[in-house]
């Protein structure tokens, strides 16, 4: 099994532990959950885990037999390490399968398109798709030529500004991803190509999920890289022909199961109540899955080994939930949140960090005024690592549902300005992170999770 090459060192640090009982006060717990992670004999693990996982198990689509190799590795070594209630519980998710693809201009000359299909994505059949080009920068554009676009290949090359504001660009042009090729069906197109949802590009495709109208037929769907849906754009407005053979072998398979895996430190004296710190363990399968959403993952697990190797108890139970399948939509999380919906009355605060593990400013958090105001208390205790900044939107797919009900939640607010440069692209690989950053997130993420269980009272609603 792989997760035996993945055994890590022991770490020990009973001489500088904290004994229950003898609790001290949350600064200087928090100052300690600091200096180990940072300084002491944490120092690197996270970082550490996250390469081992990435290197050896790769990238964990969702219904992918590496995925399971993940939940497997990550829950034996929690095991190992004496984490309490560690477990796995059962997710039925879908199984796309991306298989052999291809896209190439045919005319005005010869070339290689650079391309990645979309999740959920039909394929073209065994012949392909050979037709013409029509390229609009909006489904308003699309609407206007709805009649030149049948048995034409549509390619949605929508404009946004990725350097000024690159976080408020990505849902704009996502929704060409996600509903491109319904509307392009809508029209009679035979396929549908979108620009890649990147802030940055070296020819460098970038996949995610897309969704099917049932009104209309189902066309096989991708994304190209920026340069090359600029050129066909561009082609385009030099009025030459077009025209581009797609080859796509994506299939959606019958569900398999699943696994979110979980394990927690109980509480103290409140052990039925609860915060939750998350990420997703499932990737899409190009590049090592590190960036998005493995660190998030890591750090989430950091939190629990930090305070079990301080032998530190909060008032309530922390749980650590390696989400499955978030990249096609949450799909774990939901059930989950099925499964446990008689916890909302319980449940302080959920935590999901799924944007990247940067150097970290502090947290992004939704809830009422006067749990912002206990979170911007708590934030103090993060000014050695100069990461106390408290922003809105503190949200997430895997914790939508908690919100919903009006739960607090939480995420890594870090310096993620390129993350969609590497975003579901193969260029999201261990390269792109460092240790360094890696552990002060891992600080920040365990310093509010301990802080807000350890709360007289759950957090307002």
């Amino acid at each position: 099994m792989l997760w035996l090459f993945l055994i890590l060192p022991v770490i020990s640090v009973t001489s500088r532990s904290f004994k229950v009982y003898d609790k001290p006060t949350p600064t200087a717990i928090s100052d300690r959950l600091i200096e180990l992670v940072t300084q002491g004999a944490f120092r690197g693990v996270t970082y550490y885990r996250l390469a081992a996982l990435a290197d050896t198990i790769g990238p964990r689509l969702c219904g992918n037999e590496s995925l399971t190799q993940a939940v497997d590795w990550v829950r034996n070594v929690m095991i190992s390490e004496g984490l309490e209630n560690v477990h796995v519980e059962q997710v039925e998710i879908p199984h796309w399968i991306r298989g052999e693809e291809r896209a190439r201009l045919i005319q005005p000359r010869y070339a290689k398109l650079s391309m990645l299909g979309l999740g959920n994505s039909v394929g073209t059949g065994p012949n392909g798709i050979q037709a013409p080009v029509l390229v609009v920068r909006s489904f308003d554009e699309l609407t206007e030529r709805c009649a030149e676009a049948r048995n034409k290949i549509v390619v949605f090359n929508p404009q946004c500004d990725w350097i000024s504001e690159p976080l408020a660009c990505y849902g704009p042009v996502v929704a060409y991803r996600s509903g491109g090729a319904s509307h392009a069906a809508k029209c009679g197109a035979l396929a549908s190509l979108s620009r890649s949802a990147a802030s940055h590009s070296i020819d460098s495709p970038h996949t995610g999920m897309m969704t099917y109208d049932p009104a209309y037929p189902k066309i096989p769907a991708a994304s190209l890289s920026v340069e090359h849906a600029d050129m066909l754009d561009r082609f385009q407005q030099r009025n030459q022909s077009i025209e581009i053979y797609l080859y796509m072998e994506a299939q959606t398979l019958p569900n398999v199961i699943g696994y979110n895996l979980v394990a927690e430190i109980k509480g103290s004296s409140l052990p039925n109540e609860t915060v939750l710190v998350s990420g997703h363990l499932d990737s899409w399968d190009v590049g090592q899955g590190a960036m998005d959403d493995g660190g998030g993952a890591m750090i989430s697990w950091t939190v629990l080994s930090l305070l079990h190797s301080l032998n530190i108890r909060a008032k309530r139970t922390i749980r650590c939930v390696l989400w499955s399948c978030e990249e096609f939509g949450g799909i774990g999380a939901d059930q989950y949140f099925t499964a446990h919906e008689n916890e909302v009355p319980s449940m302080s605060i959920v935590m999901e960090s799924d944007l990247g593990v940067f150097h970290p400013y502090g947290l992004q958090f939704k809830g009422t005024n006067e749990s912002q105001k206990i979170i911007q208390t708590i934030s103090q205790q993060l000014r050695s690592i100069n990461a106390t900044q408290v922003v809105p939107n503190g949200e997430g797919t895997d914790i939508g549902p908690w919100l919903e009900r009006g739960v607090p939640g939480a995420s890594l607010f870090n310096d993620n300005r390129n993350y969609f440069a590497y975003h579901h692209s193969k260029g999201d690989t261990v390269n792109v992170l460092n240790s360094t950053d890696i552990d002060l997130a891992a600080a920040v993420w365990a310093v509010y999770a301990y802080a807000i269980a350890d709360l007289d009272n759950l957090l307002p609603r």
